[in-house]
């Protein structure tokens, strides 16, 4: 197994049972606002140290970025670190929540672990050698028109999100797919898309922590990446686009008119 790869399914477990270990008790936890509808717990920050100090123990080197507590400097490894991505279900004992961990070189993603704790789903990717559910391959979908797509998405929570901007779009994949499902976990909806299960996704205004092991994972699983305007400027801009190659143009051109609210 690749290296990289080994520690971060090691940390990505570790913060998982910490995560576990409090999902039965989410009352007795303190959690903060880090601005409206956005939340953080002593979870994310636990679950967040154990994987820093698995990084860190075994490449000192590295850079971290991570969502708590933000850049821990380093070299041209990069590992990006969303330690409970679902936080809000997390509190609501809603189980969908997962660890996403993701490495970059030199700005170019070559590794990715995406777990899932509450069903014990590991995805992972490395650059180059495919991409996996608990050691099984697994391929994007096969589907080839939006009118039978089941589509991926996240409504927009924060007040600097605009969902004036957001609604037409949704409004015009309700009309032209079998479905759209809203979970709340981004990275486990785009290891979703990865496996097949969603055939195409869409958000506005992630983060890299939130998209970075879901991109190598889709790419890796076959599938293609892009922002609003099809282009290579997600992980700046937190608007991403997704699917499989049979439906990523037809998802941009559903996008294109209202595109330019987004990507400038």
């Amino acid at each position: 197994m690749n290296p990289l790869l080994s520690i971060a399914i090691k940390g990505a477990r570790s913060a998982g049972n910490i995560i576990s270990r409090f999902s039965d008790r989410v009352d007795s936890l303190t959690v903060s606002k880090k601005q409206r509808n956005d939340f953080v717990s002593e979870v994310d920050k636990m679950a967040e140290q154990t994987i820093i100090e698995t990084i860190q123990k075994a490449y000192p080197d590295h850079a971290i970025l991570a969502e708590e507590s933000g850049d821990h400097g380093g070299n041209d490894y990069l590992w990006i670190i969303d330690p409970l991505d679902g936080t809000t279900n997390f509190l609501h004992g809603v189980p969908q929540y997962g660890v996403s961990i993701a490495v970059q070189h030199k700005q170019q993603l070559i590794m990715a672990c995406i777990y899932n704790p509450v069903n014990g789903e590991l995805f992972t990717a490395s650059k180059g050698a495919g991409a996996w559910l608990n050691n099984k391959r697994i391929r994007v979908s096969g589907q080839r028109t939006l009118e039978d797509s089941l589509i991926g998405t996240g409504f927009p929570y924060r007040q600097d999100q605009s969902i004036d901007a957001y609604l037409p779009i949704f409004r015009e994949f309700m009309s032209k797919t079998a479905g759209i499902r809203r979970p709340g976990a981004a990275s486990l909806d785009l290891a979703y898309l990865a496996c097949g299960r969603f055939d195409g996704f869409f958000e506005m205004g992630l983060n890299q922590w939130d998209i970075a092991a879901g991109v190598l994972l889709i790419k890796e699983a076959g599938g293609l990446v892009g922002d609003l305007k099809g282009e290579n400027h997600f992980m700046q801009s937190g608007n991403i686009v997704a699917a499989n190659p049979k439906l990523f143009h037809q998802m941009l051109l559903t996008i294109k008119p209202f595109a330019d609210r987004y990507d400038k």
